[in-house]
């Protein structure tokens, strides 16, 4: 790295932005970046620059690194955000870190906002390494993307084409001061061990394998694209979501026409449904795991558990729901004609003058199924609620959250979408609407 020219170039993409996020850990290579862009937005038109440091609170001198990225920061006019995390117990710590970093990263970018990270051609090295040792896919192959979606903005790698020993030379000549992190060296970490034994062991053996890994890198790209397109035509031709606007929220895929394609593309079109659902894709093992769950008898509603998500198959269709499910409701008093929102965190109840619904004195609430609710609907007969919901196509993971009407124990509508005959307005009588939002978290 001699010059700044190349790394304004690979700033371009992001130069309208709102803002540009810098992830500042205080180490080599974050120094790096802080320095270099504010060098350059002394001469270049740069979007407004701020930092954003996370501690994890694992290592004891954490606050002196928070005390440092303050210091380096000030120096350069920069502002700096803090974000402290609480890492859950028990897992794999490098990852529980990261998880948590990325949930910071991702809440503090503001609409058409980039975050910057500063990892390099090395970073990208141990990460080609470390999947293949753990038998990644082609879409692992191609290491990490330059650039990304992360929650309302993106996120870019400018400084990939460089290695650490570049930024290492560049920091030197620059003067710049920065903390060495002692979980770097420490050989338990296995991506430590991977960097400081494996890899140089490889490059004195084989020189070429940087470039070769690269250049690989390269090539899976270009298949994940071709692979990406396949997948998003297959997802086109399995048809529209469902328009019934309580299911229309939730992603979901046609069992009946997923099931008409070849192994191969189902794996890649679930592959790309998820990751396009913003969710940590699963590996091999996993997704073979998550088809086998969901290629059982019809009448079962199997459920698998992925990162961050629950995918039910339920009502001839796949659904993509929260990791704990959909809320179950809890009830709650109301007054009647008013909007609000649910307790549960199963949705909203949007309610409007001049509907169907009289508004009629007595003690109202929001209740939920128990079993054996009955209501009957305008010219016909009494029907129970569990019918009701299968003749609809209601999946039975909805029903639990969907909101009852009661006016004095009686059931007068259901979510405002099916009203018993008694409760609609008679002439000269005022009249509300109910809907019933379930929005999705």
């Amino acid at each position: 790295m001699s010059d700044l020219q190349g790394v304004l170039e690979q700033l371009a993409p992001c130069m309208d932005a709102p803002a540009l996020w810098l992830g500042l850990s205080g180490g080599l290579d974050s120094m790096v970046l802080l320095h270099a862009v504010t060098e350059l937005r002394r001469h270049s038109p740069l979007p407004p620059l701020k930092a954003i440091h996370v501690h994890h609170g694992i290592h004891p001198d954490a606050d002196r690194w928070v005390e440092h990225c303050q210091r380096e920061c000030a120096a350069r006019q920069v502002d700096l955000v803090v974000h402290r995390v609480t890492l859950p117990s028990g897992g794999n710590v490098e990852e529980l870190a990261r998880d948590a970093r990325y949930a910071v990263f991702e809440q503090q970018l503001g609409a058409g906002d980039w975050l910057l990270l500063a990892h390099h051609a090395d970073d990208q090295l141990e990460t080609l390494l470390f999947r293949l040792m753990r038998g990644t896919g082609v879409r692992g192959l191609a290491g990490m993307p330059r650039s990304r979606a992360l929650g309302q903005g993106r996120l870019l790698r400018p400084l990939l084409d460089w290695t650490r020993a570049q930024l290492a030379d560049w920091a030197a000549a620059q003067g710049l001061a920065w903390i060495e992190d002692p979980a770097n060296a420490d050989p338990r970490y296995a991506r430590t061990a991977l960097r400081h034994q494996l890899l140089p062991y490889l490059r004195q053996h084989w020189p070429m394998l940087p470039n070769n890994l690269l250049r690989l890198a390269g090539h899976a790209g270009e298949a994940n694209q071709l692979l990406d397109e396949r997948a998003a035509e297959d997802l086109q031709a399995l048809g529209e979501p469902p328009a019934d606007p309580w299911l229309a929220c939730w992603p979901s895929l046609d069992m009946q026409a997923l099931g008409g394609l070849s192994p191969a593309r189902q794996k890649n079109l679930l592959r790309y449904w998820l990751h396009q659902q913003g969710l940590r894709l699963p590996d091999q093992r996993h997704l073979h795991t998550l088809l086998e769950q969901l290629a059982a008898a019809g009448d079962s509603q199997p459920r698998v558990r992925i990162h961050q998500g629950l995918v039910h198959r339920s009502s001839g269709r796949l659904w993509l729901l929260p990791e704990q499910g959909v809320p179950a409701g809890q009830d709650q008093s109301w007054e009647a004609g008013s909007s609000v929102k649910l307790t549960a965190g199963n949705g909203w109840l949007r309610c409007s003058a001049g509907g169907p619904l009289a508004l009629r004195a007595g003690q109202w609430r929001i209740g939920y199924r128990r079993g054996g609710e009955e209501i009957r609907l305008p010219g016909r007969p009494t029907q129970s609620l569990k019918n009701l919901f299968q003749s609809a196509g209601i999946p039975a993971w909805l029903r639990p959250a969907v909101p009852l009407l009661y006016c004095d124990e009686r059931l007068v509508s259901v979510a405002g979408r099916w009203h018993a005959e008694s409760a609609l307005a008679d002439a000269g009588e005022t009249g509300f609407g109910v809907i019933w939002e379930p929005i999705p978290d």
